[in-house]
């Protein structure tokens, strides 16, 4: 069995060893990010509920940037709210792109790790050109 193609961003590996596991894995031309939350740069939840959407969305580009993806090669978003959805979207539309969107799982939580928001995505690795 092949061993796992972990991608990290720059910075914050100590956040992803401490809970032992990995930003993204590379599989072949596919790219599964984990969740991204809204956190501040030291790792606690953003107060501020849309500013806390918006950081886990800035998150994720960074770890998808990592990789070499932009959200244009995301396949699959798959969201947990806790709160606010109508926000959510308004803050998803701003970053998702033009059309054809990418599939959207959208799923109501009452605890995430002390977030109100989480995002994960599966992205199509682009050919190095």
């Amino acid at each position: 069995m092949a061993k796992r193609d972990a991608i990290f961003p720059a910075g914050g590996q100590a956040l992803y060893d401490m809970n032992r596991y990995s930003a993204a894995i590379r599989s072949g031309d596919l790219l599964f990010v984990s969740g991204q939350a809204g956190s501040r740069e030291d790792g606690s939840p953003e107060p501020d509920f849309e500013r806390q959407v918006q950081l886990a969305f800035d998150n994720l580009n960074v770890v998808l940037a990592a990789a070499g993806c932009t959200f244009d090669d995301v396949v699959d978003v798959t969201t947990y709210q806790a709160k606010q959805f109508e926000m959510v979207k308004a803050v998803r539309a701003k970053v998702i792109g033009d059309a054809p969107y990418p599939n959207w799982t959208a799923v109501g939580a009452t605890w995430l790790a002390g977030f109100d928001f989480e995002i994960e995505v599966i992205a199509r690795i682009p050919e190095a050109g």
